[in-house]
């Protein structure tokens, strides 16, 4: 078959090495390569990645910038200090460029209609913007912005994040190493470039890039139509974000790698049921997360979504990268509650 991928962001050029050499591919990327730029905090799971990465044949090691020990949660008054399991940094630019050089990539690819695009089975890898599925009916997102800084001495060694109340959103340092960190910060209400701008005023550094974009928090569940015709959603087109940490780049990679398996198998019309199967979690993260932006649902449904998140989290440790304790979650729903 045809395949053709719009997006050649980290999901859509992992997909594309999963089906290479198996189908007539090729990637349609609206950037170039010698301005290519790989949004958000490049904060992932090693072991996860690892994972996933063998499955094309690359070493996720070449790429890793810094392996955390411990991330600060700063709750104002207090903080916490969680053990890492192998949250890291990685060269996210360096490793979807390495992609593209396996397959065939068409660079300044402005797709904008589907109608613009050939192929017998077409994938919208395009993020947030969904260029070529339906426009969602009800979409929920978190705006973010996110500065590339370069320090002389860096004000912290490990990460480090500070929810905003009502837990609508949170601020992040993320160490890339040789004095360089992401820092950033997402909310719902919109005061995060407050939040950012003056961490940046106390601590100084050098900003050589800045990037604004929303974060999609709507899960496969809600993100409809998965499938429209011949195009199919993979990645944050259609919701595959943990809304609790605004993380895209794993779930991403995982919903790529659930179209290749049913690709493979002839079983694509499963495709929109098993990718809301799969990302289940999501849909309950999301609920918490939307009662409390909202004020909504009484204390004993936001308890059990609460220790829903808990119980998933905790039972993929490695998964997430960190230590999952109960009393850490209580403590921060307690004071940003």
């Amino acid at each position: 078959m045809r395949v053709t991928i719009a997006g050649g962001g980290i999901v859509g050029s992992y997909l594309a090495n999963l089906l290479r050499g198996e189908h007539d591919l090729r990637v349609l990327e609206r950037q170039r390569p010698e301005s290519f730029r790989a949004v958000c905090a490049w904060g992932t799971s090693y072991h996860e990645m690892r994972r996933l990465l063998e499955l094309v044949d690359i070493e996720f090691d070449d790429y890793v910038l810094h392996v955390g020990k411990r991330m600060t949660v700063d709750l104002g008054d207090e903080a916490i200090e969680v053990p890492l399991k192998g949250l890291c940094t990685f060269d996210k630019r360096r490793l979807i460029l390495d992609m593209h050089r396996r397959v065939e990539v068409t660079y300044g690819a402005e797709v904008r209609r589907v109608d613009e695009v050939r192929g017998d089975v077409v994938v919208d890898a395009t993020g947030f913007h969904r260029v070529l599925l339906p426009r969602l009916q009800k979409d929920y997102y978190i705006p973010t912005l996110e500065y590339l800084i370069r320090y002389r001495d860096p004000p912290l060694d490990d990460f480090y994040v500070k929810p905003i109340k009502p837990l609508s959103g949170y601020f992040w340092y993320f160490p890339l190493g040789d004095g360089l960190a992401h820092v950033g910060a997402g909310d719902y209400y919109k005061r995060h470039v407050e939040v950012l701008n003056e961490f940046v005023a106390r601590n100084g550094g050098e900003v050589i890039a800045k990037v604004g974009r929303p974060v999609r928090i709507t899960p496969p569940r809600l993100a409809v139509p998965i499938v429209h015709g011949n195009v199919y959603g993979v990645g944050e087109s259609v919701g595959a974000v943990y809304p609790v940490l605004g993380e895209g780049i794993i779930p991403g990679m995982q919903s790529a790698e659930l179209f290749s398996s049913l690709l493979r198998e002839g079983r694509l019309e499963e495709y929109p049921s098993k990718l809301i199967g799969f990302f289940e979690p999501l849909w309950t993260a999301f609920r918490y997360i939307r009662n409390k932006i909202r004020g909504e649902g009484n204390p004993l449904t936001n308890l059990r979504l609460l220790l829903g998140i808990f119980l998933h989290m905790k039972s993929k440790e490695l998964r997430y990268g960190m230590e999952i304790r109960l009393r850490d979650w209580l403590r921060v729903v307690t004071t940003y509650g």
